[in-house]
Formats: C-alpha cells, structure tokens, sequence
C-alpha cells in the first residue's frame, strides 16, 4: 500500500514545516482544476493513528510513504526541524508496532521552495542537498526502516513540472528540461551512497515506466513510438542499471557525466516500477492529442499520442489494460538480462468513484494476474505495493480523482475513512491467497 507526503499530511503550516514548490504551484490561479491545495489535504498528520490501524487491519506487508523533505529541512539545507522529523519517528514507530513494514520513500515532487527558487532541479547543487538531507534522515529512521526509496518517477518532474508546465514547478521548457532528470539521476546516486554508509542493506528508486506501442507499422509512426520509449522509460532505467545514457544523450547533459554514471549505476538491491497504463504514440498529427495524464503534447515534439482503443476506461480516463503490465516486465527482463535486479511494482492503481467500486476490485485482480504472469515468465519479482491506500490530493487533479481503497468524506469537511468494498476485498485476498 502506499501514499505520498504531500498527498495526504496536510499540517502545511505547523511545526516548523517549510513550504514545497507544490506549495507555490496551488497558490497560482488556474494550476489545479478545482482550485483547491494540499494544506489540509486528508489531515494523515494528525489521524495517522488511525490510517495506521487501517494498514494493520488490511493485513499489508508494507507501507510505502514518502517524507516531506522541508518538513524536515524547512529551508531544504541547514537547520534540522525536530518537530517534523519527530513526526516520521511517531509515524515508523507506530507502523513497527502495528507490523507493518515502513518503507520510506525519500523524495516525491515535493522540492523546498528555498532550493526551487534557488533554482531547484536544474541546478546540481540540489542533488547535494538532497544526499545531506537522506543523512539526516537515515541517521534518525534507519534502526527501524530496512527498506528505503530513494525518488518517486523523476520522469514526472522532468516532463510535467520542467517540459510542459503542468505539475510543479510549471515550468515549460520542453527539452531544455533534461538537466532535471540528471540531476535527480545524481541526487539518487549520492543517496544510495549515504545510505549504504548508514548500513542499509535494501534499497530501491521508484520508475514510472510503460510499454509504447506504434500507431501503425509505418516507419514514422515506429520511429515516434521509440523516441517516447526513450523518454519515459530507457532515458531513466539506462543510466540507473547499465551506467549510460541512450545514444547522443549524454551530449546534452551538464556537468562530469561520465563521473556521475558510476554514482547513478551504484548496484540497487530491487528496482522499483510505477505502471499505469501503456501509450500508444505516432509521428507528429496536429489533430492528436494528448498524454496519460491529459497534458497537451506540444507540435514541437517528434511524436504525438493517440488513444489506446478497445479496452475499458478508469474515471481518470486512463486505459486499463492489465496484460501490458506483463509485457512491460518481460521487456525489462529481455532488455537488461542480469542488470535488472529484482523487480518491486512500488505503484499501481486507478481512480474510481463511489464505495462500491467493483471496478477497482476487477482493475487489482486483473493486474495481480498479470503480474503472476510475468513471475511465470521467468521475471524476478519481490512486491506490489497498490495506488493508494487513501482518496487524496491528486496533484494538478485536485480532489477529483479517488485512487483510494479507502473513501474520505471531503465533501463535508469531516475526512471521515470508510473502507470501499476494494478494501475488504484485498483483505480477504491477502488472508487466503490462491
């Protein structure tokens, strides 16, 4: 099961916590389509007790969260906040004694605002900052935390926050961008080297990653499909499990790149994969379209994305397609053969609406299938962590979309939980596996 920071804690102006570039993001008119923001968001700061006892009656093995980086460190650097940081101590604790593991995910989109307007991800200091920040946290959490997360999907900061504007920081910088997935490259690499001097034995980055598929077999449309696969999937998986960046890509990177390839490539214990849904892409079209998220593709991008078609639709208008899931972890295996480590799914889920969401139950099972399709196959895989375990605040969406196995009552200002009938039905699954 998993969440994230800035999704759910809410408590965006107490004990010390600094603001995020999400923060910042909200503030601005027209950014979230419902105008709201995150500072109350599902208040999982105050009621983590209770969403705890949800994880614990659920029956999880583990629980995938992130920290709030200017919660820790409000100004991203320097001074240490010991309230916020007390708060992830209560948080790992209660988790420990509820048996449930805690695994931590370090960073998720949520950059301090006093490193953003320093510059944020296009600078490389960031990266160090980061790996100053993972010590301070190590050194608080790491006596009960074994499993760590270093970054939450940097193709989503890179393409959304920097090429195209739509997540935080809104940035449109179309491939002038690529520092930015660099740099997080580097600020991953610098973390797994912290935590392994602080003695952690497991650890992991979260990528999002999908399958592409041509529109046609015509040569433009093939050669579009795998421009796009390089851009969400071999631009962020090369550098991590081979120690290279895609032919002619590496040119257009700043900085020692070679020196920071043998950083980036520092053997990982499991390589964690977000899946959502596969694309389908063609040569440039004015008439289409639109990416998985519903983020306008600009004609100045050597592909466009066309619909994927006969399959159902989640209430994101996401394309559910469970046996893509499979294909994609046998592409990886094919693809990186004995530089792939263990496979952890740190992300999967949907946005379906109302309590009795049978949709979501038919989405899980299908997915679980398919991923035991893949182990048949021959893929190494270690976890599946579900998207989420809360309805939250769904960046950019606001609190339209419900991903939550859990429903909470935004609507009337109470955030009561009510378990969905996806809830009792993962239950009941994990209490009698077949």
């Amino acid at each position: 099961m998993s969440t994230s920071a800035h999704q759910i804690e809410g408590a965006a102006r107490e004990d010390g916590r600094g603001p995020s570039s999400w923060d910042a993001f909200a503030a601005e008119p027209g950014r979230i389509k419902d105008a709201s923001d995150a500072s109350v968001a599902v208040d999982h700061y105050h009621r983590y007790p209770q969403d705890v006892e949800l994880l614990k009656n659920l029956g999880v093995g583990g629980y995938r969260f992130s920290l709030s980086w200017s919660r820790v460190l409000p100004e991203g650097a320097g001074a240490v906040n010991p309230a916020g940081l007390g708060f992830y101590d209560r948080l790992v604790d209660a988790l420990c004694e509820a048996g449930v593991r805690p695994v931590p995910t370090l960073f998720h989109w949520d950059t301090p605002l006093a490193l953003e307007e320093a510059g944020g991800w296009l600078e490389r200091d960031t990266a160090y900052r980061f790996a100053e920040y993972v010590d301070v946290v190590a050194a608080r959490l790491g006596d009960r935390v074994g499993r760590w997360i270093t970054l939450n999907e940097p193709a989503e900061l890179t393409m959304l926050g920097h090429a195209l504007g739509a997540h935080a920081p809104g940035r449109r910088m179309l491939f002038d961008a690529l520092p930015v997935a660099h740099h997080q490259l580097l600020a991953h690499g610098l973390a797994v080297d912290v935590l392994r001097t602080r003695g952690s034995g497991s650890i992991g980055i979260a990528n999002s990653h999908g399958p592409t598929w041509p529109a046609s077999d015509s040569e433009e449309d093939r050669a579009a499909a795998d421009f796009y696969d390089l851009l969400l999937n071999r631009l962020f998986a090369e550098p991590v499990l081979l120690g290279a960046y895609p032919d002619g890509i590496a040119d257009l990177l700043p900085g020692p790149v070679a020196d920071d390839l043998r950083l980036i490539s520092e053997p990982l214990d499991w390589y964690g994969i977000n899946y959502y849904q596969p694309t389908r892409a063609g040569a440039p079209d004015p008439k289409a379209s639109t990416d998985f998220a519903g983020i306008t593709v600009p004609p100045e991008m050597p592909f466009s994305l066309r619909p994927v078609e006969g399959c159902p639709r989640t209430a994101s208008g996401w394309a559910v397609v469970p046996e893509a899931l499979t294909e994609l972890l046998v592409t990886f295996r094919d693809r990186y053969g004995d530089r792939l480590p263990p496979v952890v799914i740190t992300e999967n889920g949907c946005s379906y609406q109302g309590l009795d969401d049978r949709e979501r139950i038919s989405f899980l099972d299908g997915h679980l299938r398919a991923l035991h399709a893949a182990m048949e196959a021959g893929v190494d895989v270690r976890g599946y962590f579900v998207w989420s375990l809360l309805d939250n605040w769904e960046w950019a969406e606001g609190y339209a979309q419900r991903f939550g196995l859990v429903h909470v009552d935004f609507e009337d200002g109470t955030l009561n939980r009510t378990p969905k009938a996806s809830y009792h039905w993962l239950r009941h699954a994990l209490q009698s596996p077949s």
